[in-house]
């Protein structure tokens, strides 16, 4: 089973890669990014990735595993040797003990590692290339009560076109500048951005006395702060997933009413826990899969493995969301799908056990007939 969990380990985490390969160019091209900082961003992102990487290459490495002892009747040699089917479930175990432990390494330390250092390498990223949050033609909110409206970028000058922004930092004034053209410059040891207009208009409208002025200006200089835009780097206030297990239980234990807030970071104390123990679930559901599929094509078989990690990752992902709108408490969300797939795949593996199994390929046929009839209609 090692075999194939490590080549599953490194396919899948590729796959997972590639899926950012289009914001990867986009900054290396776009925004003179170095490949370094792009690189290391793609280096603290895999613990993230492994969390869900570990369980599916667990199942995976079990099933083809098994598929290949059912399609060369070795299962049937065994049986007949005396030794049954319970007797391989040790070595299962065995083997998805560890993969329990090296996801629930990455849900506890790895995961929360890679995104605190993600968010400083975006904050120094940020300051040296401050053009690479802003976007064209998009109302940019990320600067704290400023939004931006810019029609064109030059990124090669940083001379912007046809700006439009409007500034809510006094709370008894509501600013609104428009001008043709600007220019950005940025500070990245002070980590604040300068945007310098030109032949523009201010307007202002004063809340409290209800009286509003229009001013024409040749040049005029707004200040932004880019820790205030991006959250405060090292130091600052941590979201749920980048607190350490000891943050989350104090966070939890302190906090002083049940918000949004507080059932987001419940369930992602639940999944530190929840998802490692897939593993077991998992591992167990790929035995009778991978018995079961003997006559089926190895490909179907894997299609079938793979569809059911997408089923579990649904449930998960539906508990979540649950959870989080306060429907059920988290704690059910995050388990329900260990608890569905590891009874399903305990119901499996006796029936298969006991020479009673669920005709698996019989789905494939189903399946089939109903993509043929469909194809004829069309």
């Amino acid at each position: 089973m090692l075999s194939p969990f490590v080549i599953n380990t490194v396919f899948f985490t590729f796959i997972f890669l590639m899926t950012k390969i289009l914001d990867i160019t986009k900054m290396i091209v776009n925004y003179k990014i170095s490949l370094f900082s792009v690189i290391m961003i793609l280096v603290y992102s895999v613990p993230r990735f492994l969390t869900f990487v570990i369980p599916m290459s667990v199942m995976m490495a079990v099933l083809l595993t098994f598929l290949r002892l059912s399609s060369d009747n070795e299962i049937v040699a065994l049986k007949a040797g005396g030794i049954s089917i319970y007797g391989l479930i040790p070595s299962v175990l065995v083997f998805s003990m560890m993969g329990l432990i090296l996801t629930g390494f990455m849900t506890v330390y790895g995961s929360p590692w890679g995104k605190l250092l993600i968010r400083e390498r975006t904050f120094q990223i940020a300051a040296s290339h401050v053009n690479v949050g802003l976007k064209e033609r998009t109302f940019n909110d990320g600067f704290k009560d400023v939004m931006l409206y810019i029609n064109k970028i030059d990124l090669k000058s940083k001379n912007l076109v046809d700006v439009f922004i409007e500034d809510k930092r006094d709370r008894n004034k509501i600013i609104t500048v428009v001008a043709p053209r600007g220019k950005l410059y940025s500070e990245p040891d002070k980590f604040l951005v300068h945007l310098q207009l030109f032949d523009g208009t201010i307007n202002q409208v004063n809340l409290d006395n209800r009286s509003a002025h229009s001013i024409n200006f040749n040049t005029y200089d707004v200040n932004l702060d880019l820790k205030k835009a991006l959250g405060a780097s090292k130091g600052g206030p941590k979201d749920e997933d980048e607190m350490s297990l000891a943050e989350i239980r104090q966070y939890l234990k302190n906090v002083p009413q049940k918000d949004a807030q507080y059932y987001v970071t419940l369930i992602e104390f639940h999944k530190k826990f929840s998802i490692p123990i897939a593993c077991l679930a998992l591992g167990v559901l790929a035995i009778p899969l991978g018995i079961q599929s003997k006559f089926a094509n190895p490909s179907a078989g894997l299609g079938l493995g793979l569809g059911f990690f997408l089923i579990y990752y649904l449930m998960l992902s539906a508990g979540s969301v649950f959870g989080e709108a306060g429907v059920y408490p988290p704690a059910i969300g995050m388990w329900v799908p260990n608890v569905v797939m590891g009874g399903l795949g305990i119901f499996l593996l006796v029936r298969t056990a006991n020479d009673r199994p669920v005709k698996i390929n019989s789905v494939f046929m189903i399946l089939k007939v109903k993509y043929n009839k469909l194809s004829r209609k069309k």
